[in-house]
């Protein structure tokens, strides 16, 4: 610390680039500070910085942070203190630029694994950028003093000392990680593909905000549906459990089926307290499924859908650059059985109507041996009963899938009502549409995507650019991810640009299948940190960890 001051005295009213001189680490008294990168003038990029707690220090209760749920949850709660913090010190530094800035990664209502705070064996490393000050581009070594003596440390040691914090609040937090994943087991135990607690508040704020609506109407589960499962702490919770089969859900329009969808969507991931959706826990390998016309497909298998092209193009490898609704639609559904999904959440609205259902009148005229689509509606039993894999569908305008639905539900003003028996006796009375189709077989998954070829021609200087959550560009190539709803986070595409990345420079030449890369990654990651994957330079990196099915999806959509 003191020889830190001693080189800020030093280099105080020289040209900028003198602050390179201050690349390193420096022992302060309760932690360590080292400064990583260094930016090229106020206005660029801010500098990389990270603090090192030990957690002899720290003292955070061991048995916070002794298991994966718990120990993200606490970084997360620490990580939005610690956001929160330092942005009442960002620019009270003053200076050109970018001078005096503070910044860290901003989280979301969801819970999510992110490099700028890590749990490790020894440690907590706390990530940060800082705007260092100049007067133009001449260092101004008193503002940055302000920042590295003054505001940094009273930052730290308010977050990141158990003994500074509210002690209950860090217990809540703690608590409703349990609480989460105890129900994410008992889906399982009871065979059920999603749970909505009572109470629950599922509307959002607005079609730009993740928050909850205010004064919305709680969710209550139909009596037929409810169940109680157990929680720690010897505590009981009441809610919706939505059991494992073909779950339809109809109502008028704005009476509240999409806002219902996209709650079980996003409970695939943890919520912080005060959401609302803090107990709405989903199968965490759910995908949401639809139609994305123009989206590229690589060496897929898509005969269980598609057959006997017209011009003869072989679908059980079949490519594209410029897929059509329903082939890209089918695309979507087998890469989601590829990630090992084993529950589909489709809206109507969002989907291919061809690929979805034919009705019986369009049947009669154009024959299944005319017609190369054998329709969804005709393999959704197949999937759940051969495969057990659930699907979740809204539909407003067909009532094909009533005949095949295991529950049937009813958004009638925002209030669930469970209609099954109800719709069935009216199926009695209408003739059936086809809801079978023969020969279900799922693709073996031996699928290759990248060329081996590809690595002769890059190194390790490829260059990525970043487009907020929706896309990235690696090197000339725009890797599109708007259409990958279950992507929540700016910085899990920030991830994704740096694992496709990866990949590219380590795997091109091995020949691997998709599913042979995905769980090297996933298991080395989980196994031994973001470190092992992107090496020393990863700590300049603001990365969020994204899910398997999310890392498939930004591999297929790669277009070489």
């Amino acid at each position: 610390m003191y020889r830190l001051q001693k080189q800020l005295e030093s280099i105080d009213h020289k040209s900028y680039p003198a602050y390179k001189s201050l690349k390193g680490v420096y022992k302060f008294k309760n932690y360590s500070l080292s400064i990583n990168h260094i930016q090229g003038d106020p206005f660029a990029s801010p500098s990389d910085v990270s603090v090192h707690i030990s957690h002899s220090l720290a003292r955070f209760p061991l048995e916070y942070f002794d298991r994966y749920d718990k120990r993200i949850a606490l970084q997360d709660y620490l990580l939005r203190l610690f956001s929160k913090k330092i942005s009442s010190f960002s620019f009270k530094a003053k200076g050109s630029g970018k001078s005096g800035l503070l910044s860290t990664s901003q989280c979301g209502q969801k819970i999510l694994e992110r490099t700028a705070c890590e749990f490790t064996n020894k440690e907590i490393i706390v990530r940060l950028e800082i705007g260092f000050p100049a007067n133009g581009r001449t260092i101004n070594a008193t503002e940055l003093g302000k920042i590295l003596f003054q505001f940094l440390p009273k930052c730290i040691e308010s977050i990141f000392y158990y003994k500074n914090l509210n002690a209950d609040n860090v217990e809540s937090v703690i608590h409703l990680a349990e609480d989460q994943t105890a129900i994410r087991k008992q889906l399982k135990e009871h065979h059920l593909v999603c749970f909505i607690a009572n109470g629950s508040i599922l509307p959002r704020e607005s079609g730009i905000s993740d928050k909850p609506m205010k004064h919305a109407i709680p969710f209550k589960s139909p009596h037929s549906m409810l169940v109680e499962l157990s929680l720690p702490r010897q505590r009981k919770i009441q809610g919706m459990g939505l059991k494992e089969g073909i779950s339809l859900i109809v109502g008028g329009g704005y009476h509240g089926k999409s806002t219902l969808l996209n709650a079980i969507e996003a409970g695939v991931y943890n919520h912080i307290i005060g959401d609302g959706r803090e107990y709405v826990i989903t199968n965490d390998t759910a995908v949401k499924l639809r139609a994305e016309d123009g989206r590229c497909i690589k060496n897929t298998d898509i005969s269980l859908f598609i057959n006997d092209l017209p011009n003869k193009k072989d679908t059980h490898h079949f490519s594209t650059e410029n897929a059509s609704g329903s082939t890209s639609q089918a695309a979507n559904v087998i890469e989601a059985i590829e990630t090992g999904s084993k529950l589909f959440l489709i809206d109507e609205d969002t989907s291919a109507t061809n690929f979805m259902v034919r009705d019986e009148l369009m049947q009669s005229i154009v024959t299944r041996e005319k017609e190369p689509i054998t329709p969804f509606l005709e393999r959704v039993t197949d999937l759940y009963k051969q495969s057990n894999i659930s699907t979740i569908l809204v539909a407003g305008s067909s009532g094909s899938y009533f005949y095949v639905a295991d529950t049937i539900l009813q958004m009638d003003c925002y209030q669930t009502k469970e209609i099954t028996e109800k719709v069935k006796e009216k199926c009695k009375k209408s003739p059936s549409p086809s809801l079978f189709a023969p020969n279900y077989k799922i693709p073996d998954f031996q699928r290759t995507i990248f060329s081996r070829k590809q690595i002769h021609h890059l190194n390790d200087r490829i260059k990525l650019k970043f487009h907020g959550k929706d896309s990235f560009q690696i090197d000339r190539q725009t890797v599109d991810l708007r259409y990958v709803e279950q992507l929540v986070d700016a910085e899990q595409t920030v991830c994704l640009a740096h694992l496709l990345k990866y990949v590219i420079l380590h795997y091109s030449e091995n020949n691997l299948t998709v599913q042979e890369i995905v769980s090297k990654l996933t298991t080395q990651i989980k196994t031994h940190g973001f470190s092992s994957i992107f090496g020393s330079s990863y700590v300049t990196l603001g990365l969020a960890l994204p899910r398997p099915q999310e890392i498939y999806a930004c591999f297929n959509r790669y277009r070489q």
